[in-house]
């Protein structure tokens, strides 16, 4: 009979590894059968302990391997190779059961993974389970595919029983993870309650009580369940007003219920430098424009944290909104200098210098891509960074530092938006017909440029007031683009301007039929029919209507308070107004804060009011408008 002939492919370099632990194994069996005998007195019989548990691994796992069991081990590799990985799977898990070892259940999970067998592998992760009962990775591994395989429900037992078999340390961190093993189930309910189940022995103990709540809520914040949410980060709170998960649910929530914010505010009076709090607040009250409680809570960042780039950065953005052209320009250098290093010749320290010790081999790859993944964010911070200082020399009429502003971007996808700084400065000196074309011929790498460039054309007209060629190419934009929410959106402001009410009530009645969501359109139409002090009872509902979409957002809140003043509801005016500007002190705002103060006999503080609010821009409209109207001198 012919020797059997073995495949002439070579085996795959997971098989090399996995051949060459085999013949290790092999080699130390052979050692110990080639060794002397045990010394006269010695027992050469295993004790009665590692007899009597024959589920146990044994001690010694080479002693089990003999030349049959490592040739199973090599043809079960084979097999893969041949295309058959359910003779690989049963060849390598019988190996695992007859050893005991780990990494042969391991491998078995893999080789069934990979085929994608299911069911292989969870029988395979079972019987890994019950020879090592105590395996971390077993019982992790054992949670993961249940829920894989859509069996969320009996991955509660193998993830209790991580948890427990962490150390004591441990376990609060370990538990916070919990609502990401159900992260992907797609009933959020389901999974809240499953997280609900897996944490329950540890609500009690107190070194995990604050920590299970947390994860508690975290997953019914994913099930979109506020309410609930809130209550257990309320009870985490009150256990422990220093924890900062309590404080992040809260931080999470603030968008959409202002009764979430004073678990922040206790947490950061208890433990004033939490930064995980503090950067998340800051971007709440900023995505709500709460700008000066924003920016307070940024300076108190860099103050104790002046090395970090990110919060100079919004910082410096949050000033520029306010029309601080001079503290903007102090936070985005500052951010320049914490992202690169000092832009003046400083030569940076000595110790800045040091050489880090070589970095393993295999690491390399993946430290290379976080190195890519950096340095792309660390260039686009830098393109936002000379974008937002080219708009506040600008501000300040500072053209020519606009420009070498501007001449420092090097990154090609902002090239529209240098453009549209560019035809900025050469508008605001007197050279709009440049200013336009150096938009028209700015490079069209993808669809959605031509409406880009539509846009920054608009812009640059309507900051020049110039509202009928700002309406010719906001029709243009339309034209193209139809069903465009925003750009149907900003026509119906520039229609406003040129007087057309019926036409801009059209375009807003569209927006909210496209997008019944769009609080903008909502608080715009009812902003107008209050300003001209027509409709008020719907202006009041439409305004409302965008309160709800948008809590708390100063400008809506605004113009909620101005319907109220329209109505006749002065106390209940200046109570919203006063929120609004306090909240975002912006130049139109405060006109209506002061007129409200005036008509109620506050004059001294409307004056005061009025005066901040020309500081930051004398040309304002609505400013100028109601100073004249009411014969007020400053």
């Amino acid at each position: 009979m012919p020797a059997a002939r073995l495949p002439l492919t070579l085996p795959s370099r997971r098989a090399r590894r996995t051949l060459a632990w085999a013949a290790g194994l092999l080699m130390s069996a052979g050692a110990a059968v080639s060794a002397p005998p045990p010394a006269t007195g010695a027992s050469p019989r295993p004790s009665t302990a590692a007899a009597a548990s024959p589920a146990a691994a044994p001690a010694n796992p080479a002693s089990s391997l003999n030349a049959p069991l490592f040739y199973q081990l090599l043809i079960g590799e084979m097999q893969i190779g041949e295309g058959d990985p359910r003779a690989a799977y049963e060849l390598i898990l019988d190996a695992a059961r007859r050893t005991g070892d780990e990494s042969l259940y391991r491998r078995a999970t893999e080789i069934a993974l990979q085929s994608r067998a299911g069911d292989q592998a969870l029988t395979a992760i079972r019987a890994w389970r019950t020879a090592h009962p105590r395996s971390v990775e077993a019982q992790r591994n054992l949670a993961q595919l249940l829920i894989a395989l859509n069996r969320p429900a009996e991955a509660v037992e193998p993830l209790r029983a991580l948890i427990a078999l962490a150390p004591a340390a441990d376990q609060a961190e370990l538990i916070g993870l919990v609502p990401r093993f159900f992260g992907n189930v797609q009933d959020t309910r389901a999974a809240a309650g499953w997280v609900e189940q897996t944490v329950q022995p540890w609500l009690e103990t107190p070194a995990t009580r604050v920590a299970a709540r947390v994860a508690m809520a975290r997953a019914w914040l994913a099930a979109r369940d506020e309410a609930r949410a809130l209550q257990l980060a309320q009870q985490a709170h009150a256990l422990d007003a220093r924890a900062e998960g309590p404080a992040l649910v809260a931080v999470e929530l603030l968008n959409g219920r202002a009764d979430a914010e004073p678990i922040v505010k206790r947490h950061l009076a208890a433990r004033p430098q939490s930064l995980a709090v503090q950067l998340g607040y800051a971007r709440s009250l900023a995505t709500a424009q709460r700008y000066v409680e924003a920016i307070a809570q940024l300076e108190a960042i860099t103050r104790d944290q002046p090395a970090l780039a990110a919060p100079w950065l919004t910082l410096g953005a949050l000033h520029l909104e306010l029309r601080h052209p001079v503290e903007a320009t102090a936070a985005l250098k500052r951010y320049l200098d914490a992202q690169t290093g000092p832009t003046t010749d400083t030569p940076p320290p000595a110790g800045d210098r040091a050489s880090a010790p070589p970095l393993p081999a295999d690491a390399a790859p993946a430290l290379e891509r976080l190195a890519e993944a950096d340095a792309q964010g660390r260039s686009e911070g830098r393109t936002t960074a000379y974008l937002l200082l080219a708009q506040a020399a600008e501000m300040d009429q500072r053209f020519t530092d606009a420009e070498t502003w501007l001449q420092k971007i090097e990154n090609p996808g902002s090239a529209l938006e240098v453009q549209a700084r560019r035809a900025s400065l050469l508008a605001r000196q007197g050279q709009l017909d440049a200013a336009r074309e150096l938009i028209r011929r700015a490079p069209e790498r993808e669809p959605q440029d031509r409406r880009a460039k539509l846009l920054a054309e608009a812009q640059l007209l309507r900051d020049l007031k110039q509202w009928p060629q700002a309406m010719s190419v906001m029709q243009q934009a339309v034209q193209a683009f139809p069903d465009d929410v925003d750009l149907l959106y900003e026509q119906s402001m520039v229609a406003e301007k040129l007087g057309r009410l019926d036409e801009m009530e059209r375009l807003l009645r569209r927006v909210i039929a496209l997008k019944p969501d769009h609080h903008h359109a909502y608080n715009a139409l009812g902003y107008t029919l209050a300003d001209r002090n027509i409709r008020l009872p719907e202006a009041r509902e439409l305004i409302r209507r965008a309160l709800e979409l948008a809590p708390g957002e100063p400008f809506i809140t605004d113009s909620l308070g101005w319907v109220e003043f329209r109505l006749g509801n002065g106390a209940e005016a200046l109570r919203l107004l006063r929120q609004a500007y306090a909240a975002r002190p912006d130049v139109e705002i405060g006109a209506h804060l002061g007129e409200v103060l005036w008509a109620q006999g506050q004059q001294d503080e409307a004056r005061r009011v009025w005066r901040e609010s020309r500081q930051r821009d004398a040309a304002n409209e609505v400013l100028r408008e109601t100073l004249r109207r009411l014969q007020v001198e400053l």
